[in-house]
């Protein structure tokens, strides 16, 4: 692949601006030079122009080059329920989620689901996405082979349980190692696929399922794993009368070896106890939702004491409760919200893609891959330019610092500013001519 000097406006966090004051590295005429698929600098354009002059350059000036989007939390049988309103969390599982879910037993259904998903999760940025399977097999597979051929970095595998739900959304204990082993050995670690030992939820496993989940993880000790923790009051009290064992939600997790910094759990909006403490020091991530949060009526996520107890913490579109794949939108409403929260924290334009790229990096232990433009990272990025007339592009035009022209991205961006995403350097997606480069 041919070294390729890019010009344009470049924003990348590769520092964490939660502790430190000068995170953001921000260049108003920026350079980033890609070869072989690798970040190779990153900077100034003059500056880096001048140590490799006889590098073509290509003009992307009127845009901004960010770091590729990281989705730490998604659901992709989900899709086609996006913007089922007005239940909370239990309610909408029974209504809206789990009929879906068990519709991906149709192959060819959820082989069209999948491609689409992958389809908007790039068209919208996003280069690196962790992302619930279905809770069959053949479509947890269809999704993989989706991933594969679009290029998108996917971390997923087949979602587990074995009560609770629609029975034939259940799975013997015998069938779910199974089916999961064999997925594990034809999708784990080719190309850009990743497998995530995936128990829907505690309320939905038996203790003898979480056992098997951490059979898995231990035969498979670089896979990674995900699930939901903490996210409804109602769901919370269900799990406490399913496991009256349990000191709280975590300690379930724990009892089953599924912590540790291999594993995300998503949303995390009502911890308990010791639970933020507990979670810091087993190096276990948290996949904030807000757009879902805020959909379900879950609650507002304390990001502040998160950040507080050092819990490593990134941003997931949660799709279908969530509203889109946009993490733009995220992280917006993750603004909004924090600013409702009589205990929030006024998040910046750097905390907030520091959030949407690096931290979710971080979380799927992808940090020395992906995230950032430091040089001998894969080229991972979105092309945003404001389309004209726009909003957006009137904003940007007079923003006036880099800080209120990021912010701008945030508040206004969506899909329809992504012009090009590529991934290790190669174009996955292009909303404009294949001349105009």
């Amino acid at each position: 692949m041919a070294a390729e000097l890019l010009r344009a406006t470049v924003f990348h966090t590769p520092r964490n601006p939660f502790l430190e004051a000068k995170a953001l590295e921000a260049y108003a005429d920026g350079g980033l030079l890609i070869r072989g698929g690798r970040v190779v600098g990153c900077g100034d354009y003059g500056t880096v122009c001048r140590a490799h002059p006889a590098i073509p350059t290509t003009d992307l000036r009127g845009g901004v080059l960010l770091p590729g989007f990281v989705d730490t939390h998604s659901h992709f049988p989900q899709l086609r329920i996006i913007g089922a309103l007005g239940k909370d969390l239990l309610d909408w599982l029974e209504e809206f989620a789990l009929p879906e879910e068990a519709r991906m037993a149709d192959l060819s259904y959820a082989t069209s689901t999948a491609q689409a998903f992958v389809r908007a999760l790039i068209a919208n940025g996003t280069t690196t996405a962790l992302v619930f399977g279905a809770h069959f097999a053949p479509a947890t597979a269809a999704l993989f082979e989706a991933a594969e051929d679009s290029g998108l970095r996917l971390i997923s595998g087949m979602v587990l349980s074995d009560r609770s739900l629609r029975p034939e959304l259940h799975q013997t204990i015998q069938q779910a190692y199974t089916d999961s082993s064999e997925l594990i050995r034809r999708f784990h670690r080719r190309r850009h696929l990743l497998y995530a030992v995936t128990p829907r939820f505690a309320l939905s496993t038996s203790e003898a399922m979480l056992e098997m989940c951490q059979t898995l993880a231990r035969e498979n000790p670089d896979v990674r794993i995900q699930t939901h923790l903490n996210e409804s009051v109602r769901e919370i009290e269900a799990v406490a009368r399913r496991f009256p064992w349990a000191q709280d939600y975590f300690a379930i997790y724990e009892r089953f070896q599924l912590t540790g910094r291999r594993s995300v759990m998503a949303h995390n909006v009502h911890p308990r106890g010791t639970e933020l403490e507990r979670l810091a020091s087993s190096g276990t991530a948290v996949a904030h939702c807000p757009c879902s949060n805020a959909a379900l009526g879950s609650g507002i996520f304390p990001l502040q004491r998160h950040m507080e107890a050092r819990v490593r913490v990134a941003l997931g579109t949660d799709l279908g409760a969530g509203t889109g794949a946009g993490m733009l939108k995220e992280g917006l409403q993750a603004y909004a919200l924090q600013r409702l929260s009589p205990e929030g924290t006024v998040l910046d334009p750097a905390q907030l893609l520091f959030l949407a790229t690096r931290a979710g990096a971080e979380a799927l232990g992808l940090e020395s891959e992906t995230g950032d433009f430091t040089p001998g990272k894969s080229a991972d990025f979105v092309y945003l330019r404001p389309p004209k007339e726009s909003v957006l592009a009137t904003v940007a035009e007079r923003a006036g610092s880099m800080e209120r022209l990021l912010a701008a991205l945030f508040t206004l961006g969506d899909a329809s500013a992504v012009a090009e995403v590529r991934i290790g350097g190669q174009r996955v997606f292009s909303a404009r001519p294949a001349d105009d480069h």
